[in-house]
């Protein structure tokens, strides 16, 4: 099983390497085409490694090499698939190898196809080192690579402002987060004398809690960076400013998943700190919510799709800070699906619509693009946790595990905003493929994208319908790690949860068509009674977070830096810099001429030293005499 391990792990790095072979040469099809089979190559060599570990329950572990090894320090090139690894390498194969054949389509005009195939597989492989490690160092090399890689795709088109800023702006909230993940990292290592899964979880149970706490805090702040949650998540939407592609993969199953995953996989350390687990399930329920509620008055496509994003990585939060990391891993599984699938919907109706993002300026696409509206339908209804599509399961199991646990404010959130995403996601739907056609007004000539993209959409379709019904020998599988159990709910009122939350969703999903698929929506032109309301631009400012990050943080902060640049840099240590320089040149200036090569100019110049030789002389035999020496 070790040869399958290497080639899922290095294939899709090689398919970067061949890639980035070509970045100066114009866009070559089979670049894109060699590139998604390398991948598609990782997905099978994955999903052997699964069966293996569904028949033999055995882990596989290897070490490639010795990576650094100094004093008590040992940190090998380790590899490790286990229940939990496993489980992420599928998800990210196979949304990555559905992402690449999309792209070859999506990306077919664009002059850096070449390039951003490279970069595409890059992340990718980054991912694969993230989840395969066997040791925190090596968790964090992928953690970073990650991070440089969605500033490569993110800004991938570089011409546009907006662009960079927002790959820049993504890429230093990272930062600062994983300074908090290098601090918790350096406590496991001085407290444990190991950054080993195996040895650090050992070790754990010898340890103060106030230091388990500690540990267990900086750790989050990195995962709070990568995931985005409160109040390092403004980066998430602003990253819709890349390809369409690179959304699925970043919100599916990369980037943003890496930071649930870490809390998966020191869940030995969060199930000693439950207070820590418990701060985490309130921020992830809080942000739940926060994400829901801005996504209900959105413009932007894209936009509302990454808010989903955000909320359902708060349901994720709340189910691992609550001690079901079974729950959160299968909800991020089930997520990867039918989030994945409805941005690559997005890129479809964005494909037709001229690369147009307001809902508005759309409707009655289901005329021209049928099959995209059949899988966002489908994305949607997953989503909204409507039975018996994925998210239905496992959004049900979460909710469950918050019951269960008493913990009644988180699970009445959760609830609610259980409706609110129902609502905002079909409002999306009714927007763009119901009422009048809109398009039209705009000159717009919709059609259906390439068949060969909706064909390579197919798995994440079939992964949102059918998934839920593995929820039970996914948690067989996975209990070995996780110590997952069931929740068992008095079955009458269990019952009536279900029907309950069911009804719920269901009106909130009838709602928004009543409100948004008729003809008599027209373009919001910001004179209604709505957009002026105090709620409405609450929402559509994101609260005015970024604003208050941008006069309260980032002006404060320009302001200083030129100020220490024009004050201290120039005036001060240039001004010091260049004065010594100054006084070196005009000396050389001055006594060049020593070295002229003239004769009676060298002899003065001898004239001039014996004069000085002696003076210091008859200075030094006065001092001598007169000082008693």
């Amino acid at each position: 099983m070790e040869k399958y391990l290497y080639i899922a792990l290095f294939a899709p790095l090689v398919s970067s390497l061949f890639s980035l072979l070509f970045t100066a040469t114009p866009k070559k099809l089979f670049t894109g085409i060699v590139a998604s089979l390398l991948i598609i190559t990782s997905l099978i060599s994955s999903s052997i490694l699964l069966t293996h570990i569904l028949e033999t329950g055995e882990p596989i572990h290897v070490t490639m090499m010795t990576w650094m090894q100094t004093g008590g320090l040992y940190i090998p090139f380790g590899f490790l698939v286990d229940q939990v690894s496993v489980t992420m390498m599928m998800v990210v194969t196979l949304v990555s190898s559905v992402v690449h054949v999309y792209a070859i389509g999506y990306m077919d005009h664009d002059k850096g196809f070449n390039r951003f195939f490279a970069w595409l597989s890059a992340f990718v492989f980054s991912m694969m080192i993230l989840v395969m490690s066997d040791n925190y160092a090596g968790l964090f090399i992928g953690w970073e690579g990650v991070g440089l890689c969605s500033w490569g795709l993110i800004g991938f088109w570089f011409h546009k402002e907006s662009a960079t800023w927002a790959a820049n702006e993504a890429f230093i909230m990272n930062r600062i987060a994983d300074l908090g993940m290098l601090i918790g990292l350096f406590l496991i290592y001085w407290n444990t004398g190991t950054l080993q899964y195996d040895g650090a979880f050992a070790a754990f149970h010898q340890l103060p809690t106030a230091t388990l706490t500690w540990i267990g805090i900086f750790l989050f702040i990195g995962a709070m960076g990568k995931s985005a949650q409160f109040p390092l998540h403004t980066w998430l939407a602003d990253a819709m400013e890349g390809p369409t592609p690179v959304s699925a993969l970043i919100h599916a199953a990369t980037m943003v998943t890496a930071g649930v995953y870490l809390v998966i996989r020191s869940h030995e350390l969060y199930s000693l700190i439950p207070h820590v687990g418990l701060f985490i399930a309130s921020l992830g329920t809080f942000v739940a919510l926060f994400a829901a509620s801005m996504a209900l008055v959105n413009r932007d496509m894209k936009r509302v799709i990454a808010y989903s994003t955000l909320s359902q990585l708060g349901y994720m939060f709340a189910a691992a800070g609550l001690g079901a990391y079974w729950v959160a891993l299968f909800h991020l599984m089930a997520h990867a699906g039918f989030k994945a699938l409805l941005f690559l919907g997005a890129g479809n109706v964005m494909h037709a619509m001229k690369d147009e993002l307001d809902p508005f300026k759309m409707g009655g696409l289901k005329k021209v693009m049928k099959w995209t509206w059949i899988m966002m339908v489908i994305g949607s209804l997953a989503l909204a946790g409507v039975i018996p599509f994925a998210g239905f399961f496992s959004k049900d199991t979460i909710l469950e595990a918050a019951y269960s646990g008493n913990h009644m404010v988180i699970y009445g959130v959760l609830l609610f905003t259980a409706g609110l995403t129902a609502f905002y996601s079909f409002r999306l739907v009714a927007l763009i493929f119901h009422g009048e056609e809109r398009y039209k007004l705009f000159g717009v000539h919709p059609h259906e994208a390439y068949r060969f993209m909706l064909v390579a959409m197919s798995p994440l379709l079939l992964v949102a319908i059918v998934v839920g019904i593995l929820q039970t020998p996914f948690f067989d599988m996975v209990e070995e790690v996780l110590n997952g159990h069931e929740y068992h709910i008095e079955h009458t009122l269990a019952l009536i949860m279900l029907v309950g939350t069911q009804l719920f969703v269901g009106l909130a999903i009838l709602y928004a068509y009543v409100k948004y698929a008729n003809s008599k929506i027209k373009v919001p032109d910001g004179t209604s009674k709505i957009e002026n309301s105090f709620a409405y631009k609450l929402l559509i400012n994101q609260y005015y977070i970024p604003y208050a990050y941008e006069e309260y943080i980032v002006k404060p902060y320009r302001e200083l830096s030129e100020f220490f640049w024009q004050k201290i840099d120039v005036k001060v240590v240039d001004a010091t810099v260049d004065g010594i320089a100054s006084i070196i040149y005009n000396t050389g200036e001055k006594t060049r001429d020593m070295q002229s090569g003239n004769l009676s100019t060298m002899l003065r110049w001898m004239v001039v030293g014996l004069i000085i030789l002696l003076s210091l002389a008859v200075i030094f035999g006065f001092t001598v005499k007169y000082s008693g020496v």
